[in-house]
């Protein structure tokens, strides 16, 4: 096993959140250009970043029970997001947008993207504390959390557009998911092909 990849730290102070909830649109043509390490760390802080000692994160979430798992996929490979350490884990080191992309119908944007983002879900981490309705939870959560990685993306001046067309068997073959893992929601984030 390798060790984690640190992240950059983001910067928060960027772009007020009302030029970029006015800004926010949905983009699906990218150019070929690669994210940094800084802009790939301020998405997934913004997603599901630590910002309290407790270990409270920027997305809320029913009974601080934290049951998404952000796993992004780019041309270097597929990683698991580790919020505490703010680093990635590196699944692979193949390219999986082309796969993600069949198992989304053939959305040629996750195939483009500079990275794909995967929420899934843990629904029995949810259901511990609030039994039936911990499905519900879990989905705004993602929403939640898919919000804030959208708004980063027009901060840092790039476009995303959320995908929620997917066969779930396929992406958890895709990703190895581990057991329990439900995929709900997927983001391609990239620079946009056009102004």
């Amino acid at each position: 096993m390798t060790d984690p990849i640190p992240l950059p730290r983001p910067d928060v102070a960027s772009m007020s959140l009302n030029a970029a909830l006015a800004r926010r649109r949905s983009v699906r043509e990218f150019s070929s250009q690669a994210l940094s390490a800084e802009q790939l760390g301020a998405l997934c802080w913004a997603a599901q970043g630590v910002t309290h000692p407790w270990g409270l994160r920027t997305a809320p979430s029913a009974g601080a029970l934290y049951p998404l798992e952000l796993y992004v996929a780019t041309a270097e490979g597929a990683f698991r997001y580790l919020p505490r350490e703010h680093a990635l884990w590196r699944l692979t080191g193949e390219d999986l947008r082309p796969g993600i992309c069949r198992a989304a119908l053939g959305q040629d944007s996750i195939r483009q993207s500079a990275a794909t983002f995967l929420f899934c879900g843990v629904t029995e981490r949810t259901a511990s504390k609030y039994g039936q309705r911990a499905g519900r939870y879990v989905l705004l959560e993602a929403g939640h959390a898919a919000q804030n990685l959208l708004l980063e993306a027009v901060a840092l001046g790039l476009g995303a557009v959320p995908i929620g067309a997917f066969y779930d068997r396929q992406l958890r073959l895709l990703l190895d998911l581990r057991s329990g893992e439900a995929p709900l929601y997927l983001v391609a984030v990239g620079f946009p092909a056009r102004s």
